[in-house]
């Protein structure tokens, strides 16, 4: 019997943030379900850390210079082919509900479905509109909830004991994507104050490339009001903050420097707050932060609970596969950072559950390397169906399975494209991770991407011991100690970038000569 297959999807969720994975931030019991009788997938690596390109790589199973959807500016051809099209073909009923954010219009909306409706752009927190075949309208509610209800009503009305005609399900949630929304039945939990500081928050970025530094995406400098619940002064950047785009309205709430002083307000309650310490200010920003984006993902979990639920009362939870991901890593404060985009752990890495009471054995875990691109060839896998030679990915079945074959590729290859974006100054990098070693090469080119802009930085490359320096700290690339593994790395790197035809911006053996002379 062909399984049913549910892939639940939020955005910007951290796998810190689930706590089978033993951080200890906060409780997600019912997330905790998928990898208590399932199976918790330890890395499991995203191939693009940014939400459009992560998604057009899931509903492909190609790469990003594939399907072209490099960057947030980019759309996907829904003339294309796509999972959905071939679980359709394959006599699969197929839906998805929730965040798309893949492009609008004839050109760009879901295609392979033969049921949708989905929040046009990022979508609202509160009272969202959801785009469909009928049209446009606007919920009352909040985005979690009724998500999660569209989701539920599907599999009510396609539960098939007997499995005549599987379905597959789409389940993508807007939260926890900044700007932080929380349902007000999670405002008592997580207060601020109660969270750990990671031990990275004062980083100073020493010893990485230029582009740690760079990145604005610092919580103690790049959070705006919203962000926090802070009420933004009607002033200019003098007492109010630098605005985060020109031309927007919304301003990032200033760091302090020595000598100045800033009273805060909070927009829920009216309680003020005075600082005139960078660092408790600093602390300050990030226990708010937190505190908001914990509270929005506790939704997440209670709507997986009632999909769960769902299956049971209809008599198949055995017979269905729930996967439940993000669509890419996120910094919670590590490195002193909010946001995504880079390769560096917290962001690259993608929580993975997956629960199939059919096939997958309880409590069991696996740290064989995998991508969001293998996810499309494994719902085929488990569908009984062809995978197509298009796709570049390869099924995850007998890994989650606990049957990882003996030529598995202990490689992930990951290319951020979208070159000092205007809000974050992200760089575009690209490289490979193995069990151990981490290789970027820092490019820092546009290259006439959408919504990339040049900046004139040097390429740099960084090495980092993921063993040794688990927490990245060390960019050991020009360490001689580590010269044959650069090396190593390198050909890893060339080898993989070969093999799906992507197009590098080095040239190794002018690299590896330059190396050589510096030695």
């Amino acid at each position: 019997m062909r399984p049913n297959i549910i892939f639940i999807m939020s955005d910007d969720h951290a796998a810190q943030a689930i706590s089978a994975y033993g951080h200890g931030l906060n409780h997600t019991p019912n997330l905790d379900r998928l990898a208590e009788e399932g199976v918790r997938h330890d890395a499991t690596y995203v191939t693009n850390s940014i939400c459009t390109p992560s998604r057009a790589t899931i509903l492909t199973g190609t790469h990003n210079h594939v399907n072209c959807v490099t960057t947030l500016d980019t759309h996907i051809d829904n003339l294309w082919p796509n999972v959905a099209k071939h679980l359709k073909a394959g006599g699969y009923a197929t839906a998805i509900f929730g965040k798309w954010h893949l492009g609008e219009g004839p050109a760009h909306e879901p295609t392979g479905f033969d049921e949708w409706s989905v929040v046009p752009g990022q979508g609202d927190y509160w009272d969202p509109a959801f785009i469909g075949p009928g049209g446009r309208e606007r919920i009352p509610g909040y985005a979690t909830d009724i998500i999660t209800d569209k989701s539920v009503d599907f599999i009510e009305r396609h539960a098939d004991p007997s499995g005549e005609r599987p379905f597959f399900l789409m389940c993508h949630h807007k939260a926890p994507h900044r700007n932080w929304q929380y349902h007000p039945r999670y405002r008592d939990i997580h207060a601020p104050g109660t969270i750990p500081l990671p031990e990275t928050f004062r980083d100073d970025y020493a010893n990485r490339a230029a582009a740690a530094a760079a990145a604005k995406m610092r919580v103690k400098s790049d959070m705006l009001y919203e962000d926090l619940a802070l009420v933004q002064p009607e002033a200019g950047a003098d007492r109010a903050g630098p605005q985060m785009v020109d031309g927007w309205p919304p301003r990032k709430v200033p760091d302090l420097a020595p000598g100045e002083s800033i009273t805060v307000i909070c927009s829920e309650t009216g309680e003020t707050f005075t600082f005139d310490d960078s660092a408790a200010f600093a602390e300050f920003k990030y226990q708010r932060y937190m505190s908001r984006y914990l509270r929005t993902v506790q939704a997440i979990d209670d709507g997986v609970g009632r999909m769960l639920d769902t299956l049971e009362a209809k008599g198949i939870a055995e017979n269905t596969v729930v996967i439940y991901t993000s669509d890419q890593g996120f910094f919670l404060g590590e490195h002193g950072w909010f946001d995504k985009r880079f390769m560096y752990e917290e962001s690259y890495r993608m929580p993975f559950l997956c629960r199939y009471p059919a096939g997958i054995a309880s409590g069991t875990t696996s740290r064989d390397i995998a991508q969001n691109v293998d996810f499309a060839p494994t719902f085929l896998d488990w569908a009984g169906l062809p995978v197509p030679s298009y796709m570049q990915g390869r099924s995850m079945r007998p890994v989650l399975e606990g049957k990882t074959p003996d030529d598995w590729d202990q490689l992930a290859y990951h290319r951020y494209w979208m070159h000092n974006d205007v809000i974050h100054e992200a760089w575009a990098h690209y490289g490979v991770r193995d069990p151990r070693y981490k290789l970027i090469y820092w490019y820092n080119e546009a290259l006439g991407q959408l919504g990339a802009r040049e900046n004139g930085a040097p390429p740099e490359w960084e090495l980092f011991d993921c063993e040794a320096d688990p927490m990245e700290l060390r960019n050991v690339a020009h360490d001689p100690a580590y010269a044959q593994v650069f090396e190593e790395m390198l050909g890893k790197l060339d080898a993989r970038m070969a093999a799906i035809g992507d197009v590098p911006c080095h040239d190794s053996r002018a690299v590896l000569a330059e190396r050589a002379k510096a030695a």
